[in-house]
């Protein structure tokens, strides 16, 4: 039986008071807040889970791209503004993140790489970038090893700790010659959180090629389905669905108190806490905490550096498609079972600072046909669709520099269903972006004429899954809104739990960072609440 067939069939969720004020509230029950949920649980302390979209079950994911986006999308409007051509091309969809609990757990890709050490300290390294507010997490890769490790053990990593690398697709067979053709030697079928045998409850992968669809197989780890079942059997945790977080409110002596929320038919909420924890992703994070302003904090909640909103990071995104004479069926198996490694340092050499990954990135014809060139019509648009199972894809991902200008703000007029402004993101691409992806999209040419691609395609950037930074650690209060246990420097019982608390992007997918920072941050508060300090 899996961990959700048994939560299912056997726990019932306990019920925490509303004047309850013992309980830490998180919101949001993705990556960070989930497991941070779980973590709590685990040792004893009472949490309540906010979260604003409703619950699935594996049985509710569809293995079709458009249904499954329409379930799981987080489509309440969102602006953006800026030069970049995701601000033109996405102006009212700029970032795709989920809407239920597992968060965007539910449709991310599972690709897990560590930060290396250098992307801990990228102003020491660096050096000043202009145009660029980079600065050094106040936290260090050893600090953090021994829960990447910890991390990569619960949600079962293929490649470590002794478990199976995933099989090689032909995918990433067409990456791998025309790698190897052009000198890199870091190739592999990638470090993933989805089982390839079947591991601690969940099923093998099933290698059906919607690992971002809500994963039917049931093998990859996610929140909804691993962490939050396993919080709730203790009876210490209770997640709400379709609750959505409109406000952290606090005391006359500014800790805060509570959090009001909307339930799902409109009525509103106090759930009052001992703490808590935001876990909205980069853009509700920030959005909930400036909607939280009042006449003791006028510039939002933990907003005394001005820092809330702003360094939003994304990261380098560079898509490749090759077209082949013979069949590649790039749809089949795990969508990024591949990777090269070798471009991830960090070398000024190349023209530009930070290094970036080579990964398979397998789409289905539906999502090919809408993102390789949108607006484009004509022969040779629908030259690349009809040659969709003769290509091959891969994409470039790399490290993104925090712009101060890059910034969540919010709407002077517009307002959503709750009534509160909407998130305006404004976005402009760094100088240095444009190094890195130019060089990139040179390098992914070479592979793929190195094993005789017919043609190749360089497609445009498309909404960012990876948020970051909009409420980043820093050392001093006044160039950060967290300390390194996430913690606010305004408001000791706030913490922040999510992606937004990151210093740097890294070159990689940013979740099982935000999973081993959750873990450390479990254990922090956990100390705290028995030193009676929150």
């Amino acid at each position: 039986m899996s961990t959700q067939d048994a939560f299912d069939d056997e726990v019932a969720s306990v019920t925490f008071d509303h004047a309850d004020s013992s309980v830490v509230v998180i919101v949001g029950s993705g990556a960070g807040g989930g497991t941070l949920a779980n973590e709590l649980a685990q040792k004893g302390v009472d949490v309540v889970v906010l979260e604003a979209g409703p619950r699935f079950k594996a049985t509710d994911f569809a293995n079709d791209e458009h249904a499954a986006y329409e379930m799981l999308a987080w489509r309440d409007k969102r602006l953006c503004t800026g030069s970049s051509p995701i601000a033109q091309h996405f102006a009212t969809s700029p970032t795709l993140t989920c809407k239920g609990v597992g968060g965007t757990t539910l449709h991310w890709a599972a690709m897990t790489p560590r930060f290396q050490a250098h992307e801990f300290k990228t102003r020491s390294v660096y050096g000043t970038i202009p145009g660029a507010n980079i600065m050094d997490w106040p936290l260090s890769l050893e600090e953090l090893a021994p829960y990447y490790d910890r991390a990569e053990d619960r949600m079962g990593v293929s490649g470590r700790h002794g478990l199976p690398m995933a099989p090689e697709i032909n995918n990433f067979k067409v990456l791998k010659a025309g790698a190897r053709r052009i000198g890199y030697t870091g190739i592999d079928t990638n470090n993933l959180a989805i089982n390839i045998q079947p591991r601690d409850g969940r099923n093998g992968c099933d290698q059906i090629g919607f690992c971002q669809q809500g994963c039917k197989s049931g093998a990859k780890w996610a929140t909804f389905n691993v962490e939050l079942p396993r919080a709730e059997a203790t009876g210490h945790c209770e997640v709400r669905p379709n609750a959505m977080a409109l406000r952290v409110e606090h005391d006359a002596e500014g800790r805060v108190s509570g959090v009001l929320y909307a339930d799902r038919a409109g009525g509103r909420h106090v759930q009052k806490a001992r703490a808590v924890c935001v876990a909205g992703n980069a853009i509700e994070s920030p959005r909930l905490l400036l909607n939280s302003a009042s006449a003791k904090f006028p510039d939002g909640l933990a907003n005394s550096s001005g820092q809330v909103g702003k360094n939003y990071m994304r990261h380098m995104f560079g898509f490749v498609y090759a077209q082949f004479d013979r069949p590649v069926n790039m749809h089949r198996g795990l969508t990024v079972a591949g990777i090269v490694r070798d471009e991830a340092r960090h070398d000024p050499k190349r023209g530009f600072v930070g290094g970036f990954y080579f990964l398979i990135s397998s789409l289905g014809l539906p999502y090919f046909g809408a993102f390789l060139n949108p607006g484009a019509w004509g022969r040779d648009y629908t030259d690349w669709i009809e040659g969709y199972n003769r290509t091959a894809s891969l994409c470039a991902l790399g490290e993104d520099m925090a712009l101060e200008t890059n910034r969540v703000s919010l709407h002077a007029t517009e307002k959503d269903q709750h009534g509160l402004p909407i998130p305006v993101l404004h976005l402009d691409d760094h100088p240095n972006e444009f190094a890195m992806k130019n060089y990139a999209y040179k390098r992914s040419a070479e592979l793929y004429d190195a094993v005789g691609a017919r043609r190749i395609f360089e497609g445009p950037p498309l909404p960012a899954s990876h948020n970051l930074g909009t409420c980043r650690m820093s050392e001093k209060p006044r160039d950060g809104v967290v300390n390194k246990w996430g913690q606010s420097h305004d408001v000791p019982n706030l913490f922040v739990s999510d992606g937004s608390q990151f210093t740097s992007s890294m070159a990689g997918n940013p979740t099982l960072t935000i999973v081993a920072l959750a873990l450390r941050q479990a254990e922090y508060i956990a100390e705290k609440l028995r030193g009676n300090e929150l």
